[in-house]
């Protein structure tokens, strides 16, 4: 949650602490497919622009502190403008419906890739050319992908020079991390 500003956490503290767990798990419910809070419901509590900025930092403090599991020093440091009674109410409602959160987080990252890698296959070959580029060599590798999609295998060849390899290799650790996190 490192670089993480959420100015709009901060303006939880207009809103009556009685209507703070209302509201919490309502943000919570529409993170978990159901419906968000309605600005109708809060208009006289925040202006449009303030209820923008308070309900997506709310919304983005609770996925990066469930998704991430965040140090507690983390978290104090994020709602440090609000008292401590905000804050006992934000982590109560938290701790109590993670459980779901962290699974409609998780659903979210599998419904983005229904398709799924069965097998893979590389190899390692050497590009020659003909002609006046006879002598350059470059080498390149064969990825052979077993795509699950819908129940259908589909093979897929790709070949990639060594840039494109190192571009395939971060997405796929930065991939990796997103899911270790919600595990």
């Amino acid at each position: 949650m490192e670089g993480l500003q959420l100015q709009g956490l901060g303006l939880l503290s207009k809103l009556p602490i009685d209507r703070c767990p209302q509201f919490l798990h309502n943000v919570i419910d529409g993170i978990c497919g159901q419906a968000y809070p309605r600005f109708q419901d809060y208009g006289g509590v925040w202006n449009l622009k303030e209820w923008l900025q308070v309900l997506q930092d709310t919304e983005a403090f609770i996925r990066a502190v469930v998704g991430k599991d965040e140090p507690q020093e983390q978290l104090d440091n994020q709602l440090n403008e609000l008292t401590a009674e905000y804050q006992g109410v934000i982590l109560k409602c938290m701790k109590g419906r993670k459980p779901e959160i962290k699974d409609a987080l998780l659903q979210k990252v599998c419904a983005m890739s229904s398709a799924y890698l069965q097998d893979f296959d590389w190899q390692l070959k050497l590009a020659m050319s003909s002609d006046k580029l006879s002598t350059l060599q470059l080498p390149l590798v064969n990825l052979d992908l077993d795509i699950v999609k819908n129940g259908t295998m589909t093979p897929i060849s790709i070949e990639m020079n060594k840039e494109e390899l190192q571009s395939l290799i971060n997405s796929l650790e930065a991939a990796n991390k997103v899911v270790s996190q919600l595990k």
